[in-house]
């Protein structure tokens, strides 16, 4: 009877000490797994810093662990590549807009669920860096077109570290303890299970990537991405096609000029209605999944969506000549405003009237956005969305700011402002995007000097979707008149 007593005792102890260490492990679980924490206070400290440095969700998803990231540019060194040849710096290599003294790059988020996290913002491909000259530091203006990151070298380079060998739980943790110490804890968790669910969903990745890769297509370069086939590819999951049109990120400052009511439409080729809808769709390219927490999801679009409508565009930093900017004026008036500051302002022109390359007009079509719009309802979220008819131009833009939105055209295949006033057969046929000296004179970045070449990525126009031509509205001018015609452009 005594041992019968005995044995129950012991039976209940180990299942009582099942069950807590059961506990136990699961809140260990979840406190290293799955607990989200806030950002640091500096970062929502301001409007700007929220927009350069705030989650907007995409760690749950797309989010790299913190110390993967960082230890990446050790281990593959060789795979930060800028036009085929490795480039030093890290990250830097890609362009990236990077502020003195701050741990990350523009648009790149930190947060912690479960374990340190990165992802991206919209800051990654909107906004600007220029210099005065090839001695000074960089001034970053949020809002602008990141006109030297390199986004296509970043997608590559995720997936060429994860199709290496050499991503591994030994090699990578045997870099990271050279960096840190993490715990008990943390340290089995990156070997047996961050690490190699990591390498796992990269390579998920490398199918829908593919089109990245192909030999037939050339490289976006700085300052360029091919949105519309992201979202065939990614959010419809559409079949590959031939289709191939790069265009330059866009400025996002001053959202409000676009009226829904007055006809406007957004994108380059107008295919999406307002910009509430524009900002949800790029948020969920950047999340690359559904949201994890739609009402804070919808909380961050409107908070996106209200910052940049009020979002003034910048002003011309360097000294303006007034006389000649107000001869250019009435050249501007006679020349560009039936267009550019007229009703037609933000509305579809047709493209046998404006003559620019096809290719982005020709990688979206109706039934891409039908298809669009029922996957992000199928998310339970309501916006406007995409516009479900075929497409017939390329939108008339704003021309706010527009001293900054060099490269120009809407693939970026002008470098300059002086360049786009000549014929199509005199611009530049090649030149080197994403180089941040500012040319004062022309009016875009520097981009046929040793140094440009040396740093900046080769767009030859002949290339497919790089065509240079069309928009010869201006050309017929004096060369002393589209001085001044520039020179007003300025101050726009």
């Amino acid at each position: 009877m005594t041992t019968s007593c005995s044995c129950k005792t012991w039976f209940k102890a180990i299942g009582l000490a099942v069950v807590v260490i059961a506990v136990i492990g699961a809140m260990i679980g979840y406190d290293r797994g799955f607990r989200e924490y806030p950002q640091p206070d500096w970062v929502t400290a301001t409007p700007e810093m929220r927009f350069k440095y705030g989650s907007i969700g995409a760690e749950h998803d797309a989010g790299v662990p913190y110390w993967i990231f960082y230890v990446l540019p050790r281990v593959f060194p060789e795979k930060f590549v800028q036009d085929g040849k490795v480039a030093p710096g890290g990250y830097a290599a890609l362009g990236v807009a990077w502020e003195q003294g701050q741990e990350l790059p523009v648009g790149f988020t930190k947060k912690t669920i479960g374990f340190a996290r990165v992802a991206n913002n919209c800051a990654v491909c909107h906004t600007t860096s220029y210099r005065v000259s090839p001695e000074s530091n960089p001034v970053f203006v949020v809002g602008g077109s990141a006109h030297t990151a390199n986004v296509q070298g970043f997608f590559r380079l995720l997936i060429d570290c994860a199709r290496d060998p050499r991503f591994n739980a030994d090699i990578l943790m045997a870099e990271i303890n050279r960096v840190t110490d993490l715990d008990f804890i943390d340290s089995l968790l990156y070997r047996f299970v961050i690490i190699p669910v990591t390498k796992k969903r990269l390579l998920e990745r490398e199918a829908q990537f593919a089109w990245l890769y192909r030999p037939d297509f050339p490289e976006w370069g700085r300052g360029r991405d091919d949105a519309m086939n992201l979202t065939k590819y990614f959010m419809i999951r559409a079949p590959m096609d031939d289709t191939f049109g790069p265009t330059d990120m866009p400025s996002v400052w001053n959202l409000k000029k676009y009226v829904w009511d007055k006809g406007h439409r957004m994108n380059y080729a107008g295919d999406s209605h307002d910009a509430y809808s524009v900002v949800m769709d790029s948020a969920l390219g950047v999340l690359g999944a559904p949201p994890a927490d739609k009402a804070d999801f919808l909380t961050q679009v409107q908070w996106l969506k209200d910052y940049m409508s009020e979002l003034p565009p910048p002003k011309y930093p360097f000294p303006v000549d007034a006389a000649r900017a107000a001869a250019g004026k009435p050249l501007f008036d006679a020349n560009c405003a039936a267009c550019h500051a007229s009703e037609r302002t933000g509305t579809p022109l047709p493209l046998a009237e404006v003559g620019t390359d096809r290719g982005r007009l020709d990688s979206w079509n109706k039934g891409a956005a039908i298809k669009a719009n029922q996957v992000v309802r199928e998310m339970g979220l309501e916006r406007r969305g995409l516009v479900e008819e075929d497409l017939i131009g390329y939108i008339v833009p704003f021309l706010d700011g527009i001293w900054l939105k060099a490269p120009y055209l809407h693939n970026g295949s002008v470098p300059t402002l002086r360049d786009l006033l000549e014929p199509a057969a005199q611009r530049p046929k090649v030149f080197w995007r994403g180089y941040d000296v500012y040319d004062q004179t022309k009016v875009g970045f520097v981009s046929d000097t040793p140094a440009a070449q040396r740093i900046g990525t080769k767009l030859d126009t002949a290339s497919k979707g790089g065509g240079n031509h069309g928009h010869e509205f201006g050309t017929a001018l004096s060369a002393e008149e589209k001085d001044a015609l520039v020179e007003y452009l300025k101050t726009l």
